[in-house]
């Protein structure tokens, strides 16, 4: 499960920065400007989540 939630939040980050530094929200992904003290980024829970459940089913499929 570890593993799953690393990969879903690099997946996140990446897809999250390239649509969110176009200007848009992309909809049902909800992407959002996220302030951590002078750092800011773009993030998504619900891409987050679809990445996390993505990679924690293929990890099954591999044993």
């Amino acid at each position: 499960m570890i593993k799953s939630v690393v990969f879903g939040a690099i997946v996140s980050a990446v897809i999250a920065v390239v649509i969110g530094s176009q200007g848009t929200s992309a909809g049902p992904l909800a992407i959002q400007l996220v302030s951590l003290g002078d750092v800011r980024m773009f993030w998504s829970w619900p891409l987050f989540l679809s990445g996390t459940g993505l990679f924690f089913a293929l990890s099954l499929l591999q044993r």
